[in-house]
């Protein structure tokens, strides 16, 4: 399995970039522990084009699962021995294993172009690789097990950098950081933080309010 930068739409040039030349220290504060602990897992960055242009596929997990319950995600989860050495390839298959088993699509229409630098989940303990893919052949989606996933949406891009859909989110812990309320959803936690950081770099960021605030509660 390798990734390919072939045949990609223009408009992902600029992610492609980003994914080339950023540093962990500019995605998150948060980098996986130098002991090496933390569980490795994956997650799918994935891009495609809909109605309204470009657009990322996201889930919201199911209310009932001890981690992250509730709270919209890419696609993902740990590694399997399966899915191989997790400084390889491994991160690439369990990414698309995990997204398949989530959403229900087709992996053979989806082209891996790129992968982020590991970041670090405190909460869960997660060593989490952010893959990049293109959906060069859409596939359908939807909720394969509702024990895991409440619904499998798509936002457009142009609903994310769209200032009136920006906020702070701040949790009674002390956390805050950028969320986005879109597809009547609230993104927000290590999902928001990455995307927030990908329209940066990939300069598709707008100037947005940063005073607007949404409170999380302890149950979040």
């Amino acid at each position: 399995m390798t990734l390919s930068g072939d045949g990609l739409p223009a408009w992902l040039d600029p992610v492609v970039r980003a994914a080339e030349t950023v540093r962990p220290t500019q995605l998150s504060r948060f980098l996986p522990p130098r002991d090496g602990s933390g569980r490795q897992s994956a997650v799918l960055i994935l891009f495609g084009e809909g109605e309204h242009g470009p657009e990322l596929l996201l889930m919201e997990r199911a209310s009932s699962l001890r981690s992250h319950a509730g709270q919209p995600s890419f696609p993902g989860g740990a590694l399997d021995p399966e899915d191989g050495d997790p400084q390889g390839e491994g991160p690439l298959r369990a990414a698309l294993r995990e997204a398949e088993e989530e959403t229900g699509l087709d992996p053979s229409g989806v082209q891996l172009f790129g992968v982020l630098p590991k970041l670090y989940i405190p909460v869960s303990g997660f060593v989490v690789t952010p893959v990049l893919g293109w959906w060069r052949e859409p596939s359908p989606v939807g909720v394969v097990d509702p024990n895991e996933t409440a619904r499998v949406f798509t936002v457009p891009v142009a609903d994310l950098t769209h200032p009136d859909n920006r906020a702070t989110a701040i949790h009674p812990s002390g956390f805050h950081g950028p969320a986005f309320l879109v597809e009547s959803a609230l993104v927000w936690g290590f999902t928001a933080g990455v995307i927030d950081r990908l329209l940066h770099f990939a300069g598709w960021e707008r100037p947005w309010d940063r005073d607007k605030q949404v409170p999380l509660d302890w149950r979040a």
